[in-house]
């Protein structure tokens, strides 16, 4: 059944916005929050709408229930498709995942279980990924017969390097939350009891600085890993010196020199 989130009609994800931040929820726990395209373009909406929406200063990402964050594509659906079909659905949800990982605004997967696949890319789509204890991670697409689509063989390698990337892509396994932590592709495993409350305060910290700067490194990070550190270099002196031009930078350092706290209003 469809419901209003937000003023968007989305059948398959719950968005509101509380405060600076939006919550975006998968919900569809019986399938343990599986992605099917109905599922994609909700998404899609929800985080297109967080991104036009200046109020809206960062966003967390989970899924319905206590079992699974996402728990990977919806097989009913792919065990469907042509080649044709499939290649279209892994460059449309790849779509999805871009506006996810570009929003100009960070974006926090909370992972309460299951992030496998869909889920997994899903997840390091995100800015910054915290995880319960009892989340699962995973590649599993070859036991399937096919590859990651949703960005799994690029995303990853640049997570965690080439060697353990190829190790979870080819074997398929599935690893803790506490091996996730170790090779970097979760920044912090907190109680269950406490994953959207340290997600907020996540956000919140984020949120008492510059909105313009918060952007821009984003970007520069995000685009720094697509070249050459050089180039990198160069992109990330530009984004500095249009960070000095902003009323932002001239209240940061007047703030800093009269100790006091700044008052940003991203311009």
């Amino acid at each position: 059944m469809a419901s209003e989130s937000a003023g968007l009609t989305l059948a398959n994800v719950l968005y509101e916005k509380k405060g600076s931040i939006a919550y975006v929820t998968v919900n569809r726990p019986k399938v343990l929050n599986a992605l099917n395209t109905p599922t994609w373009s909700d998404l899609r909406k929800a985080f297109e709408d967080a991104r036009g929406d200046a109020a809206v200063r960062g966003v967390i990402l989970t899924g319905a229930g206590d079992k699974a964050f996402i728990a990977g594509a919806d097989i009913s659906e792919l065990a469907q498709v042509s080649a044709v079909e499939a290649e279209q659905s892994s460059r449309f949800g790849q779509e999805v995942l871009d506006v996810i990982e570009n929003l100009g605004k960070p974006v926090i997967a909370a992972v309460n279980g299951f992030a496998l696949g869909g889920g997994c890319e899903t997840a390091m789509a995100c800015t910054i990924r915290i995880a319960v204890e009892a989340a699962k991670f995973g590649q599993p697409e070859v036991a399937l017969g096919l590859v990651p689509g949703g960005g799994g063989t690029q995303r990853l390698p640049r997570l965690v390097g080439k060697g353990r990337a190829l190790q979870l892509i080819l074997s398929g396994e599935m690893i803790t939350a506490q091996e996730a932590y170790r090779i970097g592709l979760v920044n912090e495993i907190v109680p269950a009891a406490e994953l959207i409350q340290r997600a907020e305060a996540i956000l919140t910290k984020i949120a008492s600085n510059a909105p313009i700067a918060i952007k821009f490194a984003l970007e520069a990070a995000n685009k720094g890993m697509e070249t050459s550190q050089s180039e990198g270099l160069l992109l990330e002196a530009s984004y500095f010196g249009l960070c000095a031009a902003t009323e932002d930078k001239k209240e940061g350092t007047t703030a800093f020199l009269e100790k006091r706290t700044p008052q940003f209003r991203g311009r």
